[in-house]
């Protein structure tokens, strides 16, 4: 190892250059790209996904590097604008106002005023006293004399604070307004600063006062009129909610303000459909729209020309046809859209290609199929629809399948039928007849999508005939006690299900712990098994991670139950870290899942005996 310290310039923080090919290819590890670095650097998402102490002593020791402090304004500085947004992150992790400024090549952030006092209050917190470069921020966090407390701002645009700085200098000079009301509009014109709402009233009041007839002043009186039913409130505090998912909207308690989160969405079939089409065993995709509305059909076109193919790494709108029949449009076009998409599958499985085939959605074509029958005066069946819907929803299903071409290749097609009963109503004529030609069937719950539970697919209402079918090839190519797991989870799910009508009546607290530990199992399969983000790096999960996953998760129920036996307090077995690792595990790929894994799998093993406890 080749060590070499230095200081080009007095100005400059000392630097320590080290040479050594392990500390490099561990940076990589962390995410550090190998070239341009000052460019392309950003912070390594082992630490952004640490805890709060880890994020203040990166930004300490950061700050001791690429960071200063003038007056009362503390100043992070990078090249790189990945990492400029990395920065934000963890200043509004650690619940820190900011603000942000592109100067050349150059990105800065900079916490003013309170904000510095709070930063320097978390470094002194943590006892970060290491680096001198901090001793200015506690130096000014201890003074007396305080300076703005910049949380009541108003997101005006820059450019009308520059325009209204110029219309002030052209009318009475700028002095004026600096020296006899004390107001610095180059703080906020220059320096990037966001003006509070009762700074923007002293700029509003001084303009009437010096009688300046400024064309923006307009525009300012009308952002102020409209302060009287929009707030700009002072923040009071910042609460960091501890989830394991991505949290998509908050309340604001009292007013019931929403405040929209990074991920708005909401997932239903169109969404499981798009994650359907990009990860099954399929060469060509094709997707009709079916008496869709004319936004999710929208939705469908500029979505998949962005979805990458896991496979070849092309877009997936190159292997995939969209047949689109919009609900305003004619009603034989929507009964025709369903035979042509099923019509181009069959052509592309006699070449030999295995096809997926989604439909979206058959109701639609169904109801086409009751208007088509109506016009022609025919006998109406139950609830209107024709008296030959079953046959015509088997014979659309019983064109998909595995066959033997002519030419000797084998291929296949797989139809997803996506069915939207009125009301949820799962009694309805096209969904009892659709059950009873397809072996698979997948519920979406709305109750799951509101809790935030996605996919929104339903363990006790979805089911599958194909489990015996398949029972032997998931114990030759999976696991031999892959159906064991499976099954034994399904039924713990089942009791939990019992279980939480009685916890509405009586409480958790009530229940015996033996029904305690079912429910923390059941959770654990619930979320840290079933729940999955179609937008994430765990959108698709293989047959084996699933098997690993799950055996963990029932052993440790099964270690749980045989310690409640020999004397060990529920309490105890639910405080342990192996929980939150098990969590992880779902957000861990390669060689980083199989490490956690193994460091699980010994854990529940080997150190939850009941002696480890203190029972003997």
């Amino acid at each position: 190892m080749e060590v070499e310290l230095g200081q080009d310039s007095p100005e400059r923080t000392p630097y320590v250059c080290i040479r050594n090919t392990s500390l490099r290819k561990f940076l990589y590890y962390l995410g550090i790209p190998r070239e341009k670095k000052t460019y392309n650097v950003r912070i390594p998402k082992v630490i952004k996904k640490g805890t709060d102490e880890i994020l203040v002593h990166f930004l300490a020791g950061y700050y001791a590097g690429d960071g200063s402090f003038y007056r009362y304004t503390a100043e992070f500085s990078t090249a790189s604008h990945n990492l400029y947004s990395d920065l934000g992150y963890l200043f509004t992790r650690l619940g820190l106002l900011y603000r942000g400024m592109q100067k050349a090549n150059s990105y800065i952030l900079y916490i003013d005023g309170k904000e510095t006092e709070v930063l320097a209050n978390i470094f002194q917190i943590n006892q970060i006293f290491q680096y001198e470069k901090l001793n200015p921020l506690y130096i000014y966090a201890a003074r007396e004399i305080k300076h703005f407390d910049g949380r009541d701002i108003v997101p005006i645009e820059h450019q009308l604070l520059v325009n209204l700085h110029q219309e002030i200098k052209a009318s009475i000079g700028y002095d004026v307004l600096r020296q006899r009301d004390g107001i610095r509009l180059s703080n906020y014109t220059k320096k990037g600063q966001v003006p509070t709402l009762s700074t923007l009233k002293r700029i509003s009041k001084a303009l009437t006062t010096h009688q300046v007839k400024a064309s923006t002043s307009k525009s300012l009186n009308h952002i102020l009129s409209l302060s009287n039913e929009v707030y700009f409130d002072k923040i009071i505090s910042i609460e960091l909610i501890d989830e394991k998912s991505p949290v998509y909207d908050l309340t604001v308690e009292s007013t019931h303000n929403f405040v929209g989160g990074v991920l708005p969405f909401t997932l239903h079939n169109t969404v499981s459909q798009h994650q359907l089409a990009k990860w099954s065993d399929a060469t060509v995709v094709v997707y009709v729209g079916c008496g869709e509305r004319g936004n999710e059909m929208a939705e469908v076109l500029k979505e998949f020309p962005h979805l990458e193919d896991p496979r070849s790494g092309e877009k997936l709108m190159q292997r995939t046809v969209l047949i689109a029949n919009t609900s305003n449009m004619p009603v034989a076009a929507r009964e025709a859209s369903i035979y042509l998409g099923i019509t181009i599958a069959e052509y592309y499985r006699d070449m030999g290609i295995d096809v997926a085939l989604m439909a979206d959605s058959t109701s639609r074509w169904a109801e086409a199929l009751r208007e088509i029958s109506g016009r022609l005066e025919e006998m109406p069946g139950e609830e209107g629809y024709p008296a030959y819907l079953a046959s015509r929803i088997a014979e659309f299903y019983e064109r998909a399948g595995r066959v033997k071409t002519l030419s000797g290749h084998t291929a296949s097609i797989s139809a997803i039928g996506a069915v939207s009963p009125g009301g949820g109503d799962f009694s309805e004529p096209v969904t009892q007849n659709t059950l009873k030609t397809v072996r698979v069937f997948w519920a979406l719950s709305y109750p799951l999508a509101r809790s935030r539970h996605f996919p929104a697919i339903s363990w006790l209402e979805s089911y599958s005939l194909y489990i015996d079918s398949l029972s032997n090839w998931y114990q030759e190519n999976v696991a031999p006690d892959f159906n064991t797991y499976r099954t034994e989870a399904m039924a713990l799910l089942q009791k939990e299900k019992e279980l939480q009508e009685i916890v509405q009546l009586i409480g958790p607290d009530a229940l015996p712990e033996s029904e305690k530990i079912i429910l923390q199992a059941a959770k654990m399969i619930r979320e840290d098994f079933l729940q999955q983000n179609a937008y994430s790096d765990d959108s698709f999960c293989d047959l084996e991670k699933q098997y690993k996953i799950l055996q963990l998760i029932m052993k440790y129920y099964y270690k749980m139950r045989e310690n409640y036996r020999a004397g060990v307090p529920f309490d105890k077995m639910t405080t342990l870290f192996v929980i939150a690792e098990i969590a992880r595990l779902k957000w861990s790929f390669g060689s980083e899942f199989n490490e956690l894994y193994d460091e699980c799998l010994d854990f529940i093993q080997n150190k939850m005996e009941p002696t480890d406890f203190g029972i003997t």
